[in-house]
């Protein structure tokens, strides 16, 4: 049988050619193949080669606040003409831009940002010698060729254009034959079999590497180690057949700032009562109010920041297991991990490939998505993945755009100011000491990341959580439908945003436990979808 051979990592980037087109899976920390990007930057140092790739990659590469480099080792003039990623890299605002940053907003290579789902679609039709992706995915949105056609900077040419098909609008994509696929596993075999088990999440190894070898490609595959036993046939996810060449390395993280957790990845179960509580902030306040969105057996999506405590808040009213997370690296289930791990779940109960996992996101496949807000438009356009001030604060679009194109029910979290505030909470109420100077509902956004007039022809439902007011979406108009007991509308609210705001005659005040520190008593809405047969009663 074939046995690819075991390499260096220096070794392995010699094999990557001038003018390559070069797929990486990863998402962030999880999956990051970064040795072997850190000798393809240090062979360009050395020799010049390889210059001029292409690099796609789903989802970031690597993670600046847990110390891998990831794509910032490619980010080098001459080394990368163009970079096509579903986000980039990001941190504080304190941080030093990341040299990716620096080299794209130079203009010093092409850069594309298109919806993470989208990138996996462009690899499978790669793959398969389709011609190209159609999607509706992003229309409205900075993705519309119309808008800004994903593109990056100034030197980066159109590559999406609008079709129509069946009398409809779709964006096209066309596909991108791959030469070289960097993914990641945990063990290889002696036949190159690999295996994810000590990994958070197995993304988009298999289309990546699809879409390498059946363009006569190679695939350069990372992992934590290797086995002199053939792994056995179901828990191999990649096969040898498709796999050129393995590089070892051991100290390969299984997610930011996580070296290996086995509740990660599912090996074992954690004690859920190990996990930190959230302090009695805006910040619970607000993830509180989103979680009164939920019902029983809800299969909901969960987003980075605010939303990312719903769980939390779950776990504290005793009601852990009534609802499905799905992520879109792949765990369905579990208590998705917060902070630099997000994208992996402890105790999950299944993890799918990120591509497979897109499909059912882009299809509208959940009850409902958690997001989270930068910015609202006068239309309800949402902006998370634009900080023109500090344009690596946010990664960028990743699956946003996937989720929100049919998700049924959207809930956007977000503070309604931004800037230093003093806020009181207690006894029901919210008293704001002194406010955030920095508007969040404006006229425009700086860039669309999500369309409201779209949203609305979807017959979507849209609620904007604030820690001071519920807004929600109707016909067309942002419209303010809940106050916090304590909050002046006028002063508090009204005044507070850079846009006329429509307030509903029905206005309410948000419940007032939620501005309690003790537990709420929450209760979630009956099950959404009941099952139901003749005869039967459930």
């Amino acid at each position: 049988m074939r046995r690819p051979p075991i390499l260096s990592a220096a070794e392995a980037a010699t094999f990557i050619p001038d003018g390559a087109t070069v797929a990486v899976s990863s998402s962030s920390a999880i999956g990051c193949p970064d040795d072997i990007l850190a000798a393809i930057g240090e062979r360009f140092e050395q020799t010049g080669s390889p210059k001029r790739i292409t690099s796609i990659h789903a989802i970031n590469s690597g993670d600046m606040s847990a110390g891998i480099a990831g794509s910032n080792h490619i980010a080098k003039p001459g080394l990368l003409a163009r970079i096509i990623g579903g986000s980039y890299p990001a941190g504080p605002s304190k941080m030093a831009k990341p040299e990716l940053r620096e080299l794209l907003e130079s203009g010093g290579c092409q850069a594309y940002m298109f919806p993470s789902g989208v990138v996996f679609e462009m690899l499978r039709a790669a793959a398969a010698k389709q011609p190209g992706v159609f999607t509706d995915v992003g229309l409205g949105t900075y993705f519309d060729p119309r808008i800004e056609g994903g593109k990056m900077n100034d030197v980066t040419p159109d590559l999406a254009r609008i079709e129509s098909l069946d009398g409809r609008e779709w964006i096209y994509l066309p596909a991108i034959p791959v030469d070289v696929a960097i993914i990641r596993a945990t063990t290889a075999d002696p036949f190159g079999n690999l295996t994810f088990e000590d990994e958070a999440a197995v993304l988009g190894t298999l289309d990546t590497a699809m879409a390498a070898h059946n363009n006569g490609g190679i695939v350069i595959a990372q992992v934590k180690r290797t086995t002199d036993q053939k792994h056995p046939p179901r828990e191999v996810h990649v096969p040898g057949a498709l796999v050129d060449a393995i590089v070892v390395a051991p100290t390969q993280q299984q997610a930011g700032g996580i070296f290996f957790d086995p509740a990660i990845s599912g090996t074992q179960v954690k004690s859920l009562d190990e996990i930190e509580g959230i302090g009695f902030d805006i910040t619970k306040v607000i993830a509180r109010r989103a979680a009164m969105e939920l019902h029983h057996h809800d299969l909901a999506n969960l987003g980075f920041g605010i939303s990312a405590n719903v769980p939390r808040i779950l776990m504290d009213e005793g009601l852990g297991g009534e609802v499905s997370w799905v992520i879109e690296q792949g765990a369905v289930g579990g208590f998705p991990v917060t902070g630099k791990a997000f994208g992996a779940a402890y105790n999950p109960d299944a993890i799918v490939a990120s591509s497979d996992q897109f499909i059912l996101l882009q299809g509208g496949g959940i009850d409902i998505a958690l997001l989270s807000f930068m910015e609202v438009s006068q239309r309800g356009d949402v902006n998370v993945s634009l900080m023109r001030a500090a344009t690596h604060v946010t990664a960028g679009v990743g699956g946003f755009a996937d989720i929100t194109a049919h998700a049924k029910r959207i809930v956007f979290s977000g503070q309604f100011t931004a800037g230093r505030k003093e806020v009181k909470l207690g006894d029901g109420r919210l008293e704001i000491i002194s406010d955030g100077t920095i508007a969040k509902f404006l006229p425009e956004v700086a860039q669309i990341t999500w369309s409201g007039s779209v949203g609305a022809e979807r017959g979507q439902q849209v609620l904007y959580v604030t820690e001071r007011a519920v807004l929600e979406l109707r016909d067309g108009v942002v419209t303010v439908v809940e106050i916090a007991p304590g909050v002046d509308l006028e002063r508090d609210v009204l005044a507070r945003a850079g846009i006329p705001l429509a307030v509903a005659d029905d206005l309410k005040l948000m419940d007032s436990r939620i501005f309690t520190d003790e537990p709420m008593g929450l209760g979630l809405g009956a099950r959404r979808r009941p099952l139901t047969l003749p005869g039967k009663d459930h």
